[in-house]
């Protein structure tokens, strides 16, 4: 008979059973028996509130999409012998790429003789990481990829408290004007009913991805 190694509800060792021996305390217990380990020998399963814990997996996984951050990358390509015109315009483009929080991956593109010449897309990268450097920094140095170089340029970290301060209302402003407190009406006492405030909970969070119920 098939045999499992079964932990309890609160996480304790109840030892190897037999699969019939653990669904019948999944069902006195009114839990799920879950098989949280399928490779293990014998599989490990445990007690659990299976409809539970999905949910509790669920608010978790909504609160870590939400604090991710998502990271696009960007790329542009160049020349070894670009134009100088032409290369204050890709500068443009890597500028507001990084502006927007973008990374940046800057490809030199080698054809038939400059292959030979590979110090020229190393100093031309160089330059660009030098002009563009007060918005971004080198994260990845240049490096040979086949006939190509590629080097990556990713945005400095934004500060948050410095553009918290520059939304904040002046002294004098009508937005501070207006936040000064109204006077109560004449006759209202000391002991008046007074402004209701609510507090919101934060939602717990839940274990880690999802085992198969049995």
């Amino acid at each position: 008979m098939p045999e499992v190694r079964l932990v309890g509800p609160n996480g304790e060792q109840v030892g190897i059973v037999a699969i019939n021996d653990a669904l019948r305390l999944a069902q006195e217990a009114d839990l799920d028996l879950v098989e949280v380990a399928p490779t293990a020998r014998p599989p490990v399963a445990k007690l659990m509130d299976y409809g539970k814990f999905k949910y509790e997996s669920a608010l978790k996984a909504r609160e870590s999409r939400k604090h991710q951050a998502q990271t696009v990358i960007k790329e542009i390509k160049l020349r070894p012998k670009i134009d100088p015109h032409d290369y204050g315009t890709k500068k443009g483009h890597v500028e507001r790429f990084l502006r927007q929080g973008d990374k940046v991956k800057v490809t030199i593109m080698f054809r038939g003789r400059e292959q030979s010449r590979p110090d020229l897309g190393y100093r031309l990268l160089q330059k660009l990481a030098g002009d563009v450097e007060e918005l971004g920094f080198v994260e990845s140095q240049p490096k040979q990829d086949g006939r190509n170089m590629i080097m990556v340029i990713g945005p400095h970290k934004r500060k948050p408290d410095a553009k918290a301060d520059r939304s904040a209302p002046r002294p004098g402003t009508r937005a501070q004007r207006a936040a000064q407190p109204v006077p109560p009406p004449r006759g209202a006492g000391e002991n008046g009913p007074g402004p209701a405030v609510a507090a919101a909970e934060p939602a717990e969070q839940g274990a880690a991805d999802a085992p198969t119920a049995i």
